[in-house]
């Protein structure tokens, strides 16, 4: 019930973004979901793609410093303490959320929050076992 994630970094200048996008485009990759966090110097931009081995290999031959990492995408109730409501079960829990973002479609009355935990299969235990559905890769990108 995991998602894979690419993280691209990317220096802090203008048309980098741009090229990584293209270079996805062209190599018929399609991005479901994005964070980008930045410092002066560099981003780290976060993707959710469909074809996350041929997108990492098409950025890595474009010199382009990527790595791959398991996140976990959750319905959240989509309404005023949904993501309150989700985060104090994982408190409870002893979760420990390192980053979150959140997913741009709706998967019927809730929304999707894309998570990275420090104990992935811990939090999707305490998830599960507290009625929340845990989405899968699969399902995030045909959504």
């Amino acid at each position: 019930m995991k998602v894979e994630q690419i993280s691209i970094f990317i220096e802090n200048k203008s048309g980098r973004l741009a090229e990584v996008s293209q270079k996805l485009g062209q190599a018929g990759v399609n991005i479901r979901a994005l964070s980008l966090a930045d410092t002066s110097d560099f981003g780290i931009l976060r993707l959710i793609v469909d074809k996350t081995d041929l997108a990492k290999k098409t950025l890595k031959e474009n010199n382009f410093t990527v790595s791959k990492t398991e996140v976990v995408a959750v319905e959240v109730p989509d309404r005023p303490l949904g993501l309150h409501s989700i985060l104090e079960i994982l408190d409870g829990g002893g979760v420990n959320v390192e980053y979150m973002y959140a997913f741009v479609e709706r998967c019927g009355e809730n929304a999707v929050i894309i998570f990275r935990f420090d104990d992935p299969e811990g939090a999707i235990r305490v998830l599960v076992e507290n009625g929340l559905t845990v989405l899968t890769g699969e399902r995030v990108c045909r959504m």
